[in-house]
């Protein structure tokens, strides 16, 4: 929160990076599903798996792939992102297309050969839309709207570690998923070997994470290792409320041959519109990506809000991590005073948008304590608790979790 545009991008990509950095940095894995009729593999340690996954050299497959989630996010009201209430508008831009992973069911086409070609095109219904990255050049081409994005990947090194080409941070894949649950293993989680199974016709190992200590809204994580390659295969993620995976994702069907070298090549169709994106600007001007901007707006009028959104009671200060592991908490101060009493008045008035008062309500609820008063927005996963002084604390943890850090940080 260094900055305004900072804190802008992180609100604009807040939902998917929570789903696959927030969960990915303070959770672990499902009790390993029974699986009695999964293929009979030698036996192999959790340490073992750890180290086939890392020593995997693989870098060239294709297949099929699909991908479930559900956060238990409300239904947005129209209007309230602006634009005809939903978050994208058929747009080419590859972070507005990836930030739709964020809920639903989702299948796609993946391939890759190396670190400078791969390939995702999604397959929903009729229409698909195809992200390229081929050398220098990423497109992404929405066939339904004829649209085309274009961007240069940074050529430099200081403009490759600012980290501002299209879709990065939103780990779509398998492999990148499991990569950075497995950053969050440390010695918060237990980590174990769970039954093998069949993982789009390949045999695979099950690795299992799971929290150590309670308060974690993650019950447990586990990755499906393919018995051969060490490629993870699957990842699901699995919520302490129960019900289905609050993420679900996998190949369906994977080839480690190399893919023919046509599969990354992109010509814009004729008559498409084209947009050209500026590397390390992304974003930041015209277009999709900046009309979302415009759609914030309606969440920055609501005090308080303001700071979770990139507005002005943002840039107070960097958050403060309390606590370690699954369990961790970021704490925010915006600077805001009379914050619940801004957000009820906001949703209430009479320009608010249709249904707004109704999905303040249905995020969450009111709570008190030692640290006074506040709202606990919540999902199957990322919860929020927004004191009446300004301050935010959030993280992958339960309603009680957050009281606790609030008032023993009153």
């Amino acid at each position: 929160m260094a900055t305004n545009a900072k804190t802008r991008k992180a609100a604009r990509y807040a939902v998917p990076v929570a789903v696959f950095g927030v969960v990915a940095g303070t959770i672990a894995m499902v009790p390993a599903f029974a699986n009695a009729g999964g293929p009979d593999l030698p036996k192999v340690t959790a340490q073992q798996l750890i180290e086939k996954i890392a020593a995997s050299d693989v870098q060239q497959l294709s297949g099929s792939a699909k991908i479930s989630t559900d956060l238990g996010l409300p239904s947005l009201p129209a209007g309230l992102l602006g634009g005809g209430g939903g978050v994208t508008g058929g747009s080419a831009d590859p972070q507005e297309k990836l930030s739709q992973l964020v809920s639903g069911t989702h299948t796609f086409r993946v391939a890759a050969d190396g670190p400078d070609r791969q390939k995702l095109t999604f397959v929903d219904g009729k229409d698909e839309y195809s992200l390229v990255h081929n050398g220098d050049d990423v497109w992404g081409y929405d066939s339904k709207s004829k649209e085309v994005f274009h961007e240069k990947t940074p050529t430099d090194k200081g403009a490759a570690d600012k980290g501002d080409k299209a879709g990065d941070g939103l780990p779509a894949s398998p492999q990148e998923i499991a990569q950075e649950v497995l950053k969050a293993a440390g010695t918060t989680t237990d980590v174990s070997v769970g039954d093998t199974a069949q993982v789009a016709g390949r045999d695979a190992y099950q690795l299992v994470l799971k929290p150590k200590g309670a308060g974690s809204t993650v019950a447990s994580v586990k990755i499906a290792v393919d018995a051969k390659n060490g490629v993870p295969l699957r990842v699901q993620v699995l919520s302490t409320d129960g019900g289905k995976p609050i993420v679900d994702a996998g190949f369906t069907k994977v080839d480690f041959a190399k893919p023919a070298a046509d599969t990354f090549a992109f010509t814009p169709p004729k008559g498409a519109k084209v947009t050209e994106g500026a590397a390390g600007e992304h974003g930041k001007g015209k277009g999709a990506a900046g009309e979302h901007d415009k759609g914030l707006g309606a969440l920055e009028s609501i005090p308080g809000l303001g700071g979770l959104t990139g507005g002005a009671e943002g840039a107070k200060g960097e958050p403060k991590v309390l606590g370690e592991g699954w369990t961790s908490i970021a704490r925010i101060e915006t600077g805001a005073t009379n914050t619940l009493k801004g957000m009820d008045d906001a949703a209430k008035d009479k320009n608010a948008p249709k249904g707004a008062a109704q999905f303040l309500d249905s995020l969450g609820e009111k709570v008190s304590g030692k640290f006074g008063e506040g709202r606990v927005l919540k999902t199957r996963v990322v919860n929020a608790l927004i004191t009446d002084d300004g301050k935010v604390y959030v993280g992958a943890v339960t309603k009680a979790e957050l009281v606790k850090a609030a008032d023993a940080n009153k």
